[in-house]
């Protein structure tokens, strides 16, 4: 029924959009008489804030062209290298040949499109050539293909690694606690494809440190709760008509309230630097809200799995994973080194959560180990942005490349943090 009425009310509110559209062009057009006047750039502005929140935000593209690589531009195309039902392995294939390491960027499945990690590839790629798992909206996805698991987010993984063979790993959030499961099964099959390193960036490996207000919803509710009152069915009009979803929009409303009163405020400060003119301010504003308001389906049985076996049971710090019904052994990852990253400020995911994989992961050795945490961020300023691109970035970079070349770690490497 939630979806239902979140359709009505996108299906009543597309007019007003509409309308707030043409208005927002009649008052910009330099043959409007309004355009140069107070009066007109007010209307304008107050037209273009409505529009905006009442749009119905789509998967905006990567849209990276360039990268700049030793002082060269050079070209930047993307290519599906492996598609999947619920996901595909997508590549920032750089026209131009380097010696770089092979980077798979594990994107979160937690509502948020693969697109939220534009600007963290766009950095990466100078350095390495990148991948990225670039997750299906669920309400895309004919219920005919069958469901998707937590267990079959970690096969994928296995899969990815086993294609791309000699890679590093750089799992965001979320993914952080798949990419761990997914990297000790590789080290208990004792495949050659196991990754050279792993960075895990504020990631809920274990919710008992540090718990946030996120963690405290997860485990404020017995888990039937959710499943009757978050799980919904995609409507009739969507491919996946049928599937069982946690909603995109009941996820982002989740976002929204945390901050609500720091959402409001920029939304002021865009109406006011319309009027002033401040296209730049403006453009950021849009650029930030257009990724920020599009979300996407999850599966449900991947959704309740995650709530139950992360946050709920922390199977994970207690040795209690699972994969395929066997619990696995962390301890057997031996050969893979760590890096993890948190953010000081960071409210959703509590400072020695990721941390906490040092202790999991006992089997690789301590001076391969290596932890930091990033003063003055919160939690998306651990993957992106300013101090991402200045100084988790380059760090990043110095640790997969001290990785690269060493196979056996006969000797330990040193790696300044």
């Amino acid at each position: 029924m939630l979806y239902q009425l979140h359709q009505a009310y996108t299906q009543t509110v597309a007019p007003i959009n509409a309308y707030m559209q043409h208005m927002r062009n009649f008052c910009t057009q330099p043959w409007s008489p309004l355009s140069y006047t107070m009066t007109g750039k007010t209307i304008a502005a107050a037209a273009e804030v409505i529009e905006r929140v009442t749009e119905n935000y789509h998967k905006p593209e990567f849209g990276i062209e360039y990268a700049d690589i030793g002082g060269n531009k050079i070209a930047i195309t993307e290519e599906v290298v492996v598609e999947k039902t619920y996901c595909k392995l997508r590549h920032f294939k750089r026209n131009a040949t380097f010696n770089q390491p092979k980077l798979l960027v594990v994107a979160p499945l937690s509502g948020h499109h693969a697109t939220l990690l534009r600007g963290t590839v766009a950095h990466l790629i100078s350095d390495h050539e990148v991948y990225i798992t670039d997750w299906e909206n669920v309400r895309d996805v004919p219920v005919s293909q069958g469901g998707f698991s937590l267990d079959d987010y970690i096969s994928y993984l296995i899969d990815f690694c086993e294609f791309l063979s000699d890679v590093h790993i750089v799992a965001i959030c979320q993914a952080t606690v798949p990419t761990i499961v997914a990297t000790t099964v590789m080290a208990e099959r004792e495949v050659d494809f196991q990754p050279k390193s792993i960075s895990l960036l504020g990631g809920p490996i274990d919710t008992r440190i540090s718990p946030t207000d996120v963690n405290d919803y997860a485990i404020s509710k017995e888990l039937q709760w959710f499943e009757e009152n978050v799980i919904c069915t995609v409507p009739d009009n969507y491919p996946g008509a049928g599937q069982k979803v946690y909603p995109g929009f009941i996820q982002l409303t989740g976002f929204l309230s945390m901050n609500y009163n720091s959402h409001v405020h920029k939304h002021f400060t865009f109406f006011g630097d319309l009027i002033k003119g401040d296209g730049d301010s403006a453009e950021n504003h849009r650029k930030f809200y257009n990724e920020y308001l599009a979300v996407m389906d999850m599966p449900a049985d991947y959704y309740l799995d995650t709530i139950r076996r992360v946050f709920i049971e922390h199977q994970l710090p207690q040795g209690k994973m699972e994969y395929k019904g066997k619990v696995i052994d962390c301890s057997k990852v031996k050969r893979v080194a760590l890096l993890t990253i948190e953010g000081e400020n960071d409210d959703i995911t509590g400072v020695g959560q990721t941390e906490a994989a040092h202790r999991i992961l006992t089997g690789i050795p301590e001076d391969m180990k290596f932890h930091y945490v990033q003063e003055d961020v919160g939690h998306y300023g651990v993957f992106n942005g300013r101090r991402f691109r200045q100084e988790i970035g380059p760090l990043i970079r110095r640790f997969v490349n001290t990785y690269d070349q060493a196979v056996e770690y006969e000797q330990p490497m040193e790696l300044e943090v």
